[in-house]
């Protein structure tokens, strides 16, 4: 799947310094790491196709 679209959100610098450490120990880019949370979470909730 081409990726063409962006997503721009805001958090809290807790959030951020939590996200960048996870990112880090997975060996991912912080944007990698969002992409695979939401993509984990839209399949199991039906949204996506498994």
């Amino acid at each position: 799947m081409a990726k063409t679209s962006a997503i721009s959100v805001r958090v809290s610098d807790e959030t951020k310094q939590a996200v960048e450490k996870a990112a880090e120990e997975d060996g991912r880019s912080v944007a990698s790491y969002v992409e695979r949370l939401l993509t984990t979470h839209l399949k199991k909730e039906g949204y996506l196709p498994k």
